[in-house]
């Protein structure tokens, strides 16, 4: 099943981008810290064409430390870009993007030149929280929902330094199938898009080898590595009293308290890729997507017997 959300404001939020990109100095993207590499816009790359990049993963203190470790240390390998792990709650660490970006632009500062830096990143990743930490009052809307900002914002962080907040947004066409269940058990997926039964039983099949212990803590079931995804899903909903008639065991219920307990935390601090997992993934999905681009090529003309 491939999960797809891309509501008609984010295809303003695309060229409004596009637009925006030509005078800035630094792009910010924040990154969910549980899956920094399927919550990176693709379609951001195209369109920040070559500008210095500051990678944020938001949320660390909910994703495991090890990973989030593995992941920064991914990023900031790469050429022209610096990563940083961000509680966003918490004032210090936040305030370090405001030297981060200075470091990226050096050449940029003081009145005459100002900073001027865009931050971006998928819907319900946490910029609204972060902006509202940097200005210390309530800048920017929030909500535990995809989608809670619509409009751009310029937001003076210093004299000489400028922030621009655009809505968040995700890209045409999920091409990494792992991706779309990730980002719908993180939240930034509308939850008319997506079964959530389906979400939290990918969410468990990635759990079980990874994360045993932190599922028998929460849930008390025991011996979870010999349970398969759907019998697992069972055994929580048993666990919970998610019992309807006749005894069956209520598996939506399930699902539901799965996803919540994934997304507040209470399953503990996990991560749902690897920089290695996620390389993989993206190379399988470039080459489905490629077979798909073939097959739908028109099939070429016969030749008219007529004209040699």
């Amino acid at each position: 099943m491939a999960i797809q959300w891309f509501p008609g404001h984010m295809h303003l939020t695309r060229k409004a981008i596009g637009e925006r990109i030509k005078d800035i100095d630094v792009v910010i993207e924040m990154l969910d810290a549980r899956l920094p590499g399927s919550s990176a816009n693709p379609m951001l790359a195209e369109l920040i064409k070559g500008k210095p990049a500051l990678k944020i993963l938001s949320k660390q203190d909910l994703a495991d430390p090890a990973q989030t470790a593995a992941w920064l240390a991914h990023y900031n390998a790469l050429p022209g870009v610096s990563a940083l792990g961000m509680d966003t709650s918490v004032v210090s660490p936040a305030k370090a993007l405001i030297d981060a970006s200075r470091q990226l632009a050096p050449h940029r500062g003081g009145m005459v030149k100002p900073m001027r830096v865009l931050i971006c990143g998928i819907p319900n990743v946490g910029k609204s929280t972060l902006i509202n930490t940097l200005k210390g009052k309530r800048a920017a809307k929030t909500g535990d929902e995809a989608g809670v900002t619509k409009l751009e914002q310029r937001i003076r962080l210093a004299d000489d330094f400028y922030l621009y907040d655009t809505p968040g947004v995700l890209w045409p066409r999920i091409i990494v199938e792992q991706s779309g269940y990730n980002l719908a058990a993180s939240g930034a997926i509308g939850v008319n898009a997506f079964d959530e039964e389906v979400v939290a039983l990918e969410l468990l099949h990635y759990l079980i080898p990874r994360y045993p212990q932190a599922i028998t803590e929460r849930y008390k079931v025991p011996d979870v590595a010999s349970h398969t995804d759907e019998t697992l899903l069972a055994a929580i909903a048993r666990q919970r009293g998610a019992i309807q008639s006749g005894g069956r065991v209520n598996t939506t219920k399930a699902a539901e308290i799965v996803i919540h307990d994934f997304r507040s935390a209470a399953l503990g601090r996990l991560t749902l890729e690897t920089p290695e997992e996620f390389a993989i993934w993206l190379a399988e999905g470039k080459k489905a997507d490629a077979e798909r681009a073939q097959r739908k090529k028109p099939a070429p003309a016969p030749k008219d017997p007529q004209h040699r």
